[in-house]
C-alpha cells in the first residue's frame, strides 16, 4: 500500500460517434500530368541519358519521390530504378529519372518525340 492514490482502471468503451469527423478522405490534388511539367533538353540532360540511363524532368514543387516514380511508370511504361530531386534557385523541383536496367532511356526519349531529345536531333 503506497500514499500515492492511483485511480483505478474502469471499463473503457469505445467511441460511437453521431457523424464522421472527416467528411471525406483526403483525394490527391496533383495528377500524373500535373507533376510531371516537362522533360530538360540540356547538355548535361542529355548526357544522364546516355551515360547514367536517367531523364531529367521539370516536376511540381509539392510532388515528392514515390508520386513522381508513379507518374513516370504510368506516363512513359518504364520502371524507375531510382529518383533523385532537388530544388533549383527558380523555385522549380528537377528530378532524376534513373530507369529500371531493362528499360533503356534513349527508347523512352525516342517515344516522347521531343526533336530537342532525340538521339538524332
Amino acid at each position: 500500500m503506497s500514499l500515492t492514490f492511483r485511480r483505478p482502471k474502469t471499463l473503457r468503451l469505445r467511441r460511437q460517434p453521431r457523424y464522421p469527423r472527416k467528411s471525406t478522405p483526403r483525394r490527391n490534388k496533383l495528377g500524373h500530368y500535373a507533376i510531371i511539367k516537362f522533360p530538360l533538353a540540356t547538355e548535361s540532360a542529355v548526357k544522364k541519358i546516355e551515360e547514367n540511363n536517367t531523364l531529367v524532368f521539370t516536376v511540381d514543387v509539392k510532388a515528392n519521390k514515390h508520386q513522381i516514380r508513379q507518374a513516370v511508370k504510368k506516363l512513359y511504361d518504364s520502371d524507375v530504378a531510382k529518383v533523385t530531386t532537388l530544388i533549383c534557385p527558380d523555385k522549380e523541383n528537377k528530378a532524376y529519372v534513373r530507369l529500371a536496367p531493362d528499360y533503356d532511356a534513349f527508347d523512352v526519349v525516342t517515344k516522347l518525340g521531343s526533336p530537342k531529345l532525340s538521339p538524332a536531333g
